[in-house]
């Protein structure tokens, strides 16, 4: 092992893990490592301060952790972050009202409508290649739709 590694401080290395931990949130934001890597930066911080062991040290992150996660979760159980678009990412209700034209006939209940450049199935009352239909929901990615 290189001389410079057994010679670290161990708060350099709870420094170092919660900037990491950190920025793995940018890569898989989830809400929830930036927490555990606040933890571990306040971990590091302390033990810079105060002449702590490595088990104390791991009890200390585990103990910020859980705070910080429990507290947080808390926190947006009573404050939920909502959005000015709730139909965002959900590209079958956007359609809801539109009135497409069918590529395929509505046969047994399923079918195909031209949407923008693209084909989606559609499912409702049955309906001539050609007709016109108003959709009226999504059921995933097939739309319902109804007689225009």
């Amino acid at each position: 092992m290189p001389d410079w590694l057994t010679n670290l401080e161990p708060h350099w290395a709870w420094l170092s893990l919660g900037v990491l931990l950190a920025a793995a949130e940018i890569v898989a934001p989830g809400f929830f490592l930036v927490w555990i890597g606040a933890a571990a930066i306040a971990t590091g911080l302390i033990a810079w301060l105060l002449p702590v062991g490595i088990p104390l040290q791991l009890a200390i992150f585990a103990v910020l952790s859980f705070v910080a996660l429990y507290s947080t979760r808390r926190w947006l159980k009573a404050n939920p972050i909502t959005t000015t678009d709730p139909l965002l990412n959900q590209r079958g209700g956007r359609l809801v009202g539109e009135v497409l034209t069918l590529t395929q006939p509505i046969e047994n209940g399923r079918g195909r409508a031209k949407v923008g450049d693209g084909e989606w199935p559609v499912r409702g009352p049955d309906a001539a290649e050609g007709s016109k239909v108003r959709v009226v929901g999504a059921d995933g990615n097939v739309l319902v739709v109804e007689h225009a």
